[in-house]
């Protein structure tokens, strides 16, 4: 069976959720800032979309300024760190690729979301296919780049408007050639950090496992290793940090819970859905159908293994009705630019044996898409790479003395328990928990503080040094319209 790839980038998703504010101290008024053994006055931060802002399903000035590495910056200034630059939007285009807020909420409590699209930050010859932003070509010190790979570091012309927007815009037209991993072999740091590998896993865990691809172990760790050498190449001291358990993350475990509760009220005993990719061949077979049972999905205690992405809520609202092909037609209109021409929506429908006449998600005929669902199976590939991927960074850290965020074990102790801050209790809940944003997968301001206070606990314990970390109660979560 021939199946298709979805455009390779960070998962993009239109979707929904909210915020607080308090106070705690940082370092004792008594201890003085010191660098310890670490030199702060270049330092450079290396990363995807985690690293850039991004939140709330988008680049955005506001989201930009709340960055960890400029929060971590502002920190470093006090123990002589130096100039901290961010390609940051303009006035008049703060808005940068547009973004998701928070419009109100139905009768039921259920959010309202919609696109911000007013003072894009989009140059001409700008389409939805192929944006194009205003370009920004000063030096920066923030390499984050919105959808990079680890395995995407050294593709040629990932700089060029065929690439990737967000580094095309940082990129000057005569260096589109220049890969990524060139240009941070080129930034010449004094001390650095490096969140790479995330999308890695992300793209093909958001897409259901239906899309993407896990990059391979090999490569993963030969890029990673390359980075590091890189990074370290004139004797800079720096942090990395792990790739997080991604079915932790509200984008997993939002749906899931009110779903199945919806079921058991209704005495529905299981669903069906696909797994895996998608036909696209005329001599291919369809999808593999799979019976998931109601007991299984997992709730809001964490009971159960099967996860329901945040995107499938207006598809699981359809379940049980017949001559309903919402899901389908949508995924259709996704995969449609990766499609052969020929393939029409009917065909499509054919290829994967789907009848959009019979019950939604209740007969084999129509079943709920793979890329809605991550089932156990899935998750396991997924946890098995996340695992390798997590040694091979740790284990050049480590070659290296450098600091480590375990991003993983911290991301996984929030989802258990939380984390407070002076007095308020930060989640990772959808809505209410104050840490993740309107698109389920990025952090909020306050989330982006609270990473960047791990980090500085993290660097502070291996170099000697006194940071004092940031306030997180100063940062907003999601924001209330």
């Amino acid at each position: 069976m021939n199946t298709f790839l979805f455009r390779k980038s960070a998962p993009l998703v239109a979707l929904l959720g909210l915020g607080l504010s308090a106070c705690q101290p940082d370092l004792e008024n008594d201890v003085k800032p010191s660098a310890g053994s670490v030199d702060f006055s270049r330092y450079i931060a290396v990363g995807n979309s985690l690293t850039a802002g991004f939140s709330d399903n988008g680049l955005y000035l506001s989201g930009q300024q709340a960055s960890y590495p400029n929060l971590l910056a502002g920190q470093f200034r006090q123990a002589g760190g130096g100039d901290f630059v961010q390609p940051l939007f303009q006035a008049g285009q703060e808005n940068g690729s547009g973004y998701l807020r928070l419009a109100g909420f139905t009768s039921t409590g259920s959010p309202i979301t919609a696109n911000v699209t007013t003072s894009l930050a989009l140059r001409s010859g700008a389409t939805a296919a192929r944006p194009l932003y205003t370009k920004y070509i000063e030096p920066v010190n923030n390499l984050g780049v919105p959808g990079i790979r680890l395995s995407d570091i050294e593709t040629v012309g990932y700089g060029s408007t065929a690439g990737n927007p967000y580094f095309e815009r940082i990129t000057p037209d005569a260096q589109a050639t220049q890969t990524y991993l060139a240009r941070v072999a080129a930034s010449n740091p004094t001390f650095f950090t490096n969140w790479l590998g995330n999308n890695d896993v992300l793209g093909y865990a958001t897409a259901g496992a239906a899309a993407s691809f896990l990059t391979p172990i090999a490569d993963f760790t030969d890029k990673n290793t390359k980075v590091i050498n890189a990074l370290t190449a004139n004797g800079a001291k720096g942090l990395v940090a792990t790739i997080p358990d991604v079915t932790n993350i509200p984008f997993f475990t939002t749906v899931g819970p009110a779903f199945k509760a919806t079921l058991t009220t209704n005495n529905v005993p299981a669903v069906i859905i696909t797994t895996g990719g998608f036909n696209t061949s005329l001599t291919g077979t369809p999808p593999t159908r799979r019976t998931i049972a109601t007991s299984t999905i997992r709730d809001a205690s964490g009971n159960g293994v099967q996860l329901f992405t945040l995107t499938s809520s207006p598809y699981v609202a359809l379940f049980g009705r017949p001559n309903n092909g919402k899901a389908w037609r949508d995924v259709y209109n996704q995969a449609r630019p990766s499609l052969p021409a020929v393939v029409t929506l009917g065909l499509f429908l054919q290829l994967q044996g789907v009848d959009t006449t019979q019950a939604f998600g209740a007969s084999n005929g129509n079943p709920i898409p793979s890329t809605l669902v991550l089932d156990d199976t899935e998750q396991a590939t997924v946890r098995s790479a996340t695992t390798a991927f997590n040694a091979a960074i740790t284990a050049k850290a480590n070659e290296k003395g450098l600091a480590i965020f375990d991003a993983n074990t911290f991301f996984t102790r929030v989802a258990s328990a939380g984390i407070i801050t002076n007095g308020v209790t930060n989640t990772a809940s959808f809505i209410s928990g104050n840490l993740f944003s309107l698109d389920g997968v990025h952090p909020t301001p306050r989330g982006y503080a609270v990473v960047a206070n791990e980090m500085i606990k993290a660097l502070n314990a291996k170099y000697g040094a006194r940071i004092a970390e940031v306030n997180p109660n100063d940062y907003i979560g999601v924001k209330f319209p």
